[in-house]
């Protein structure tokens, strides 16, 4: 199956423009890939000139999440897209089976400010519905 994957509060926290901390989404997007399940970001982020002189942002958002990707062994079918649905339709939307995204309904979600002023992914609860449907 394709996935499409969000990744702020969804794999890490939320802390745009930085990368937010690790919410345990690495375990389950490797256990997704080693499954055969194609793997594609789909996210707000994109690559863009820096707000301001003489700071560290680089406005590369995009490229530094496709490195999170990159330095955790995931591999990713896509970003922001989906090359075989190219063959039937022009539609911007990503084609994909399953959608992991904090902002859809249904997704579990932790409230902890412990760790973020706002909600992000339960990976233990998005395992247990990707074993529910068979896809783990």
């Amino acid at each position: 199956m394709v996935i499409g994957v969000d990744f702020d509060g969804t794999c890490v926290t939320h802390e745009f423009p930085k990368i937010g901390q690790d919410i345990g989404a690495v375990p389950v997007l490797k256990e997704l890939v080693a499954q055969g399940h194609k793997l594609i970001l789909y996210t707000m982020r994109s690559n863009m000139a820096p707000k301001k002189q003489n700071t560290d942002d680089d406005g590369k958002y995009l490229d530094h999440a496709v490195e999170w990707f990159n330095q955790h062994e995931i591999p990713l079918y896509a970003i922001n897209q989906n090359p075989s649905q190219r063959r039937w339709t022009k539609s911007p939307k990503i084609y994909a089976h399953v959608y992991i995204d904090d902002a859809a309904l249904g997704c579990p979600l932790i409230e902890d400010s412990d760790v973020s002023n706002r909600p992000f992914v339960d990976w233990e609860g998005v395992k247990d519905l990707l074993s529910q449907r068979g896809l783990l």
